[in-house]
């Protein structure tokens, strides 16, 4: 059988190749006008101007884009065999390489050599001027139509020329680039105006180049920009200030609210957290249960990332008071609010447009609105070095980086940090908020009795209505208390079904081993003890005497097997430090719901500080105001919010936290004619090493 020849093949690309692909790179104007402005970062320049001409009149001749910059620019062999070779990676391999700009030293942003189909998506013609130093001015023509016209990209001819310079005379050097034919006509003032936005962020207006500026004009001028605010003007406005840097796992951050305009009565507040460590909890989306995920960008090249957020607040009566511009700012934030990524200064697109909620900021505030920042309240830049970030790929189509395990990290940091600024805004919000609130906050049904009480005596009515008073009370009451007992309880529902799953398989493998007889009862009894503990958290019981040594040693009992699981080294006070035991009259099943939701904290929070000795402590002392007291004080990281937010409902520190836990204690106690304190560390005697959180439950003393 005779052999078949082996032929050589190659591709042989179609000339709508290149529409097509810069249909799919480049999403809208915004999107290609950035790319154009930062060509012109690239090429040193310090200048870049974007000039729409009679834009608002189709059919009008005259109607162009002019993006113009005085950069290096390029000569004929650039031209040819760089600027007409898509996907030349000569600016990548400058990066890599680390070479700078002549000018301004300046690591070139660009690397996948696609930037100039920006122009295809804004006309049909373009007409690109340049000149390099020392070297003639080269014109290229190009008719993005003829590659409709041709079958093969390579039967397309563009035109260039090689000429005495007419656009970049004596020493001038730069590009200038028109389109005409413009792909979509009119332009309206709104399409302009979020032109005008987008050339405005493409620095950073916290610490961008100084030595690169951009410009939009208008020719006719037709007043479309008037009014608009420069970032900057609304920076001034901002009441909520947060900066701060993650670092490996670690993140530490300064605040400060400042009070403005007419926002009087309240002072100035600032806080400040070091070392504070970077967790995050990711959900799975088949199974629901959350991992959490200690954050560390040691392990990838992305470099110390900074932030700066500026928050605002949105309420009516706030931003008259706060701001000399309330309709102005409102419209800005609105339009231009939400969070930006920055390389060396230069936005990286389209992280912060209004269609990228990339830190799903809308999705978070859904349940608890008033407690969350949406992406209208803050002006926030991420800050990364070009240089050090090499982990974080750009998307080839301009949407923001390549979703890879570095980029997931960089991420979950990030929204950690705003986390803990939106955390320090909500202290001061309600701080505004209550000197500006128009009614006193009451406790709800309960003053409304109290009031119907007095106006009953007040009558002489007491005969024929408070016994049925009395008896909404008592019914008020007893829901209270059940629903108290209920939220408690659903709060640590999760890890309860863990911890008697995680018993009965412990003693399930312990028979299937054979281990011996008196090891299986210890284990079967430990099981019941627990379940029954558990039982206390949803059975009716009314108030009885209870020792708290029964309290702390029925709490070890509940959560031994996580503390096992999580390498906490637990100590009973009164088993082994010989504190005082004492008899409180409460109800049970209530006090045990507080000592769980505190011990489910400091487990969480002993495992984030992730010391090797993680020790945790609970004991009795009638140290604090001479009361009797149950103790609960651990080694980690400590509270950092003072007691009173911490007890109020949706704070939470965590980030999957509701923020109801404390709240949930605090309301129990004073069911109990208790307190939750929160006492400092040398408020009270303790053993050598708890300097993290302590709380307690303080009860009356009994007659």
């Amino acid at each position: 059988m005779e052999e078949r020849k082996r032929r050589e093949h190659v591709f042989k690309p179609r000339a709508r190749l290149m529409l097509l692909l810069g249909d799919e790179l480049i999403r809208d104007t915004g999107i290609a006008v950035f790319e154009l402005v930062k060509n012109a970062y690239d090429a040193d320049a310090s200048m870049c101007t974007v000039t729409l001409c009679h834009i608002h009149e189709e059919g009008n001749p005259d109607t162009n884009i002019v993006v113009e910059d005085n950069g290096t620019g390029m000569d004929l062999d650039t031209i040819r065999d760089v600027w007409l070779e898509p996907g030349a990676e000569n600016r990548k391999d400058e990066r890599v390489k680390g070479e700078r700009t002549r000018k301004f030293k300046r690591l070139p942003l660009g690397e996948k050599g696609v930037g100039r189909f920006a122009a295809h998506k804004l006309g049909n013609e373009i007409q690109v001027v340049t000149r390099a130093r020392h070297e003639k001015e080269v014109s290229v023509q190009i008719d993005w139509q003829d590659f409709e016209k041709a079958k093969y990209l390579s039967e397309v001819k563009i035109n260039i020329e090689e000429r005495e310079p007419k656009v970049f005379r004596r020493n001038s050097t730069g590009t200038r680039i028109e389109i005409r034919d413009l792909r979509e006509m009119p332009w309206n003032k709104q399409r302009v105006r979020n032109l005008w936005r987008s050339i405005t962020s493409i620095c950073s207006p916290f610490k961008g180049p100084d030595d690169f500026k951009t410009c939009l004009k208008l020719e006719p001028n037709l007043g479309w920009l008037k009014g608009l605010l420069a970032p900057k003007d609304i920076l001034k406005q901002s009441l909520f200030r947060f900066t701060g840097t993650i670092d490996g796992n670690v993140l530490s951050y300064d605040y400060e609210f400042t009070p403005r305009h007419q926002l009087e009565g309240i002072g100035i507040r600032t806080a400040s957290k070091k070392q504070m460590p970077v967790v995050w909890f990711v959900e799975d989306p088949e199974t629901g249960k959350k991992e959490k995920i200690m954050v560390d960008l040691d392990k990838f090249k992305i470099g110390p990332v900074r932030l700066v957020f500026h928050m605002f607040d949105q309420e009516p009566l706030v931003l008259r008071l706060a701001s000399t511009d309330p309709g102005g700012l409102k419209a800005y934030l609105n339009n231009s609010g939400g969070v930006r990524v920055y390389r060396d200064g230069v936005r990286v697109y389209d992280f912060g447009e209004p269609g990228n909620d990339w830190l799903d900021l809308g999705s978070k505030r859904v349940n608890v609105p008033a407690r969350r920042i949406s992406n209208n309240q803050i002006v926030g830049a991420v800050m990364l070095n070009l240089e050090e970030s090499t982990d974080l790929i750009e998307k080839t189509n301009r949407e923001g980086f390549v979703e890879s395990e570095a980029y997931k990290h960089f991420k979950y940091g990030v929204e950690f940090a705003v986390q803990q600024a939106q955390h320090e805004r909500n202290f001061d919000k309600d701080r505004i908020h209550k000197v500006y609130s128009r009614g006193k906050k009451k406790e709800p049904v309960l003053e409304d009795l109290t009031r119907l009480r007095k106006e009953v005596e007040k009558r002489g009515l007491e005969k024929p209505l408070m016994p049925y008073i009395d008896r909404v009370e008592t019914q008020y009451r007893d829901v209270l208390d059940r629903l108290l007992v209920a939220a408690g309880a659903g709060l640590n529902l999760a890890a309860v079904m863990h911890e008697v799953e995680k018993g009965i398989s412990t003693l399930y493998d312990a028979i299937s081993r054979g281990d011996d007889q008196k090891r299986l009862v210890t284990l079967a009894r430990r099981l019941s003890d627990m379940v029954d503990g558990l039982n206390w958290l949803t059975r009716k019981t009314g108030k009885a005497k209870v020792k708290a040594s029964v309290f702390i040693k029925q709490a070890i009992v509940n959560s031994e097997f996580r503390f096992r699981g999580h390498e906490i080294e637990i100590f009973n006070g009164i088993q082994h430090y010989d504190n005082p035991d004492f008899e409180v009259r409460c109800s049970r099943r209530l006090i045990m719901t507080v000592l769980s939701n505190l011990i489910d904290n400091a487990i969480y929070w002993l495992d984030v500080k992730g010391d090797k000795h993680k020790r945790l402590y609970i004991g009795t002392t009638y140290e604090l105001n001479e009361m009797p007291a149950i103790v609960v004080a651990d080694n980690g990281p400590g509270l950092v919010d003072p007691p009173e937010y911490l007890i109020q409902p949706f704070v939470s520190r965590k980030p999957d936290g509701m923020g109801l836990g404390l709240h949930i204690a605090d309301e129990i106690m004073k069911t109990q004619n208790g307190r939750l304190l929160f006492p400092g560390v040398g408020d009270l005697t303790l053993p050598k090493g708890y300097t993290g959180a302590i709380i307690a439950l303080e009860f009356k003393k009994e007659k």
